[in-house]
């Protein structure tokens, strides 16, 4: 069975750094894609990173790309979002989403069509 469960949320000041975590289980990440999104109260769900890991093909909008990278532990069978320079409007609950086999990246960001952990808050306030 396919489970993502997230981690890694809280609290930071503008400028700080976090990092989350998807622990993914049921299936191993080579020939899957994973998706970070994002979703502020009122708004749509957006994508902030989304990785192909059959093939190495990433996708970071232009809202995150030098600042937001992901990488993964295959021991571990996790996913990470490291946040950097972190804004104001990065505020949000944050999902990861996973979707086999290897679909489009950049699609998957848009419109994804996967299975998804349940979110975990970040909150960036001074």
């Amino acid at each position: 069975q396919v489970q993502l469960v997230e981690s890694g949320g809280g609290l930071v000041q503008p400028g700080g750094s976090l990092r989350l975590s998807c622990a993914a289980s049921g299936f191993t990440l080579d020939s899957y894609a994973i998706g970070w999104f994002r979703q502020a109260p009122g708004k749509a769900r957006e994508g902030v990173s989304c990785i192909s890991f059959s093939d190495g093909t990433t996708y970071y909008p232009d809202s995150v790309k030098g600042r937001f990278t992901m990488s993964r532990d295959n021991a571990k069978n996790t996913v990470y979002l490291q946040m950097n320079g972190l804004k104001p409007e990065d505020t949000g609950v944050y999902f990861c989403e996973a979707e086999g086999p290897s679909p489009d990246v950049q699609r998957m960001c848009a419109m994804p069509n996967g299975y998804w952990g349940q979110g975990t808050q970040v909150t960036v306030s001074s």
